[in-house]
């Protein structure tokens, strides 16, 4: 049997080995799926709600040994780990609130005699290709509210957080479900595109880099599914004249840092304007030397290392490019270790960052921050719409007015006035050009787990 084996980026030692599924148990799976959907889809809604809390709670009465496999398996510090199980809870609880309103019939009404009604049936077998970095959330975004829709599930975990997808499928059989509704299994990436591609698979939405989701859309070719895509961003920040500086400096280091900056709405370029500039910098090198870097287990640690073997080297050509372009290091920028242990990367603010800096165009993924100088809101506008990428822009102001005309200039999925780094429940989480495709949570998520049918009788 093919096992996949993961290593943990603290020690470096073996966190986990899990079997892989070859094509025979995958076919198993599938056909067991189909049969999950049937289930999942005659069960009333008021049922389906029901057994989403109980897996809700199910998840938070194994709290601890849910975050430590996490921190094992990708270096998140322990604290922030038990922090994305509460986020868990709370977005999952938001979307069983918003269900009775997200999947309800549609009355357009009429005047002629004639009854006509639009309803949201399930889709079938939603196939869930989650992202490490945030293993349960960008699980949850899909897991609960297929279920809730009427759906059967199977969570392909990434191979860096194996440990996570059953984690959903045992909290759905403790509480009561039957096994087929929602399945976890870990394959090699060949078997899963053969999955995308499949037949018995109604929809797919998968979270990750442009790399891989261009490999899904290509094993997806002539099926017509409307897959879902996450895949990250290069997030742009403006702090405007007016804005309060110190807490702009604060949401913004921390937006660029938490999760060692393994984050796909990381803040990753900031454009301070000039009457801010210096006093933004020299702020920002105050927080970001402040970061312990140690022990992911430890309640001293706030920041952990990073997760993929491959990722420290980038991250320091990454940086390499940016001063031989003229960037100033102002501080961090190399490859660490803490105590001798595990693969760190120092907390890192570069100033005076061009705009041709692969910083500026790249998502870099690591505990990195861009500053660049701007002398005007036209100026900043402009710098920040330069990407390929659209998922989430900050405007730092005290001006709601200069917030509103950000707001519905930026090609962004989402754009924040004094605030970063973070998905709301109750608004749709959704990218622009290479950031992706489709949305998730809110009220309007359930639109991509289900398909309209159309009802027209006339008496």
């Amino acid at each position: 049997m093919t096992t996949l084996r993961v290593d943990n980026p603290f020690t470096l030692d073996l966190a986990c080995e899990v079997p892989l599924a070859d094509w025979n148990e995958i076919e198993l799976r599938l056909d067991a799926a189909r049969q999950g959907a049937k289930l999942a889809g005659a069960m009333p809604l008021a049922e389906r709600k029901q057994l989403v809390e109980r897996a809700v709670a199910h998840m938070e009465s194994q709290s601890d040994s849910i975050a430590r496999a996490i921190t094992r398996m990708m270096g998140k510090p322990l604290a922030q780990a038990a922090g994305e199980l509460r986020t868990l809870a709370s977005r999952a609880r938001t979307m069983i609130e918003l269900a009775d309103r997200g999947l309800a019939p549609i009355d357009p009404g009429s005047d002629d005699g004639i009854t006509r009604r639009i309803e949201k049936v399930p889709l079938g077998v939603v196939l869930d290709l989650p992202a490490w970095n945030y293993p349960l959330l960008t699980a949850v975004n899909v897991v609960m509210p297929a279920v809730l829709a009427g759906n059967a599930v199977i969570v392909k975990h990434s191979p860096r957080s194996p440990l996570c997808g059953p984690m959903f499928a045992d909290a759905f059989r403790a509480a009561g479900a039957d096994p087929r509704i929602v399945q976890s299994l870990d394959c090699m990436h060949e078997l899963t595109e053969h999955m995308v591609g499949d037949a018995r698979v109604d929809h797919v939405v998968f979270t990750g880099s442009v790399h891989g989701g261009t490999r899904i859309s290509q094993a997806a070719a002539g099926r017509f599914l409307q897959i879902g895509y996450e895949l990250g961003g290069n997030d742009p920040a403006y702090v405007a004249a007016d804005a309060d500086l110190a807490r702009s400096v604060d949401g913004l280091v921390d937006g660029a840092m938490y999760n060692a900056g393994q984050s796909c709405c990381a803040v990753e370029r900031a454009y301070v304007h000039a009457s801010h500039y210096d006093a933004f910098v020299a702020g920002a090198k105050r927080l970001a030397e402040a970061y312990v870097l140690g022990d992911p287990l430890a309640e001293s640690t706030t920041l952990g290392p990073i997760a993929q073997p491959q990722h420290v080297a980038e991250l320091e050509a990454l940086v390499k490019d940016a001063v031989q372009r003229g960037a100033k290091l102002v501080t961090g920028g190399r490859r660490t270790s803490a105590g001798g242990r595990g693969r760190f990367f120092e907390p890192t603010i570069l100033a005076d960052v061009p705009a041709e800096a692969q910083l500026m165009r790249v998502e870099q993924f690591g505990p990195i921050l861009a500053v660049a100088r701007v002398t005007s809101d036209d100026e900043a506008l402009a710098r920040m719409n330069d990407s390929v990428f659209g998922l989430t822009a900050s405007v730092w102001t005290t001006d709601r007015t200069r917030a509103e005309r950000f707001g519905a200039a930026l090609r962004f999925g989402t754009v924040f006035m004094n605030r970063c780094d973070f998905g709301d429940p109750r608004l749709p989480w959704s990218g622009v050009g290479q950031s992706g495709r489709g949305h998730s949570m809110s009220v309007l998520g359930f639109d991509s787990l289900t398909r309209t049918r159309s009802l027209h009788f006339r008496p």
